[in-house]
């Protein structure tokens, strides 16, 4: 069959990918010059199972609150008249209560994990460079109250089979020398299995291989609408003009909400905006030497071959993607000071992007009312961790097969 995809970031072209397996015909599309230019280019970079909690936790409101006045939360809202920022926000906290929390939880980990098993089949059967490193993440703690309660709050993920390794902080000096000098660390916690990669550079060398085994990728091409006749989708209009296949897969993140909304589908995805630098490490000689996170501050630091790539903030405030040298202040003090001698700071490179988020934080899979378009969108900030697993699920479906996780969450 014929497979259009709409959308070419790491959601699209994984997608892509697992079609031309299953020996469909594949047209992408994509409105930037280059694939993986949005939402794809500057994420934190960790496959992480191992912190696939839900966002949407009885915390949360309270740190939203708190966002209002206070300038450095994690997670940060700023009220406008959108209406689907409030109908959205509303759908948010609905999903804040405890037994919902722990239920997204399990579901986000189970897909998480799955997704990661199938990012090691494609790893064996291509040769993709892209920065990996599988020494594991650290997430490491300021006080011993706050390590037993990060340890505390691993026992779900550990329940649904995370590995963990609980250290003290002679056993994360031993882990990550580069954080032996530090006097505000108490201790941490070693996923091994989680690993760290750009997805960009994967993703443009994952397009590149679809194109040599034919598919068709076209880049610079705006989807104006989707055409529908009776229960079936006909055509995607673009403004070079309409592009038939029979089988359509929605995979614009953020974007998939309006030209959803012009075929009658409401999809509960609003972006949630994150910042991160780009780091050349240079001569400096303690750059970390895998992905840690400083769950104290909510920083992410990935060491990707000679860069480092620091990542903090979701911020709810629309489609927005400007940003000012002082959106970053903070985490360049958190990096600086955990890594003084860790890479060239007067050269970071800045950057923001929206992440596609859904209310329970999973992602939006599965057919349509229309039969012949299926949605894979709505991933939100572990987007390539879980790309992977729902590129091979969306697959699945559209063989007739069953895929191998449930799908109910």
């Amino acid at each position: 069959m014929r497979v259009v995809v709409m959308g070419g970031g790491v959601v699209g072209v994984t997608t892509a990918y697992q079609l031309l397996r299953d020996g469909h015909e594949v047209v992408l599309l994509e409105r930037l010059k280059e694939v993986a230019s949005g939402t794809s280019f500057g994420n934190a970079g960790m496959i992480a199972p191992g912190h696939s909690f839900a966002w949407s936790s009885p915390r949360a409101p309270m740190i939203l609150l708190k966002s209002l006045v206070l300038p450095d939360q994690a997670l940060r809202f700023r009220p406008s008249l959108d209406p689907s920022l409030w109908r959205w926000s509303a759908l948010f906290l609905a999903q804040c209560t405890e037994a919902r929390a722990t239920r997204n939880t399990r579901a986000k980990h189970r897909l998480a994990a799955y997704s990661q098993s199938v990012l090691q089949e494609t790893l064996a059967a291509e040769a993709i460079a892209y920065d990996r490193n599988t020494r594991g993440v650290l997430y490491f703690y300021g006080s011993e109250a706050a390590l037993e309660a990060g340890v505390a709050h691993m026992r779900i993920l550990v329940e649904c089979g995370q590995e963990i390794r609980a250290l003290d902080r002679a056993g994360v000096a031993a882990l990550e020398p580069a954080l032996a000098e530090s006097k505000t660390i108490a201790g941490g916690i070693h996923c091994p299995t989680d690993e760290t990669g750009d997805c960009h550079l994967f993703t443009t060398a994952l397009a590149d291989i679809c194109r040599a085994r034919g598919a068709e990728i076209q880049t610079g091409t705006d989807i104006t609408r989707i055409l529908v006749e009776k229960d079936r989708v006909t055509a995607v209009e673009t403004r070079a003009g309409p592009v038939q296949g029979d089988i359509y897969v929605l995979s614009l993140g953020c974007e998939s909400t309006f030209l959803a909304r012009g075929i009658g589908l409401r999809l509960p995805i609003y972006p949630v905006k994150g910042y991160s630098l780009t780091i050349p490490i240079g001569n400096h000689r303690a750059a970390p030497s895998m992905g840690v996170l400083d769950e104290d501050n909510l920083v992410a630091i990935s060491r990707f071959g000679e860069r480092l790539r620091v990542t903090a903030t979701a911020e709810i405030s629309g489609y927005d993607t400007s940003h000012r040298p002082t959106d970053f202040a903070h985490m360049l003090r958190v990096v600086q000071r955990l890594f003084p001698d860790g890479a060239d700071y007067a050269r970071a490179e800045m950057w923001a992007g929206l992440r596609p988020m859904t209310p329970s934080n999973l992602p939006i899979l599965g057919r349509s009312r229309y039969p012949n378009l299926f949605l894979n969108t709505g991933h939100g900030h572990i987007g390539w961790t879980m790309s992977h697993g729902t590129a091979r699920i969306t697959a699945d479906l559209i063989a007739g097969r069953v895929p191998a996780i449930p799908l109910a969450a």
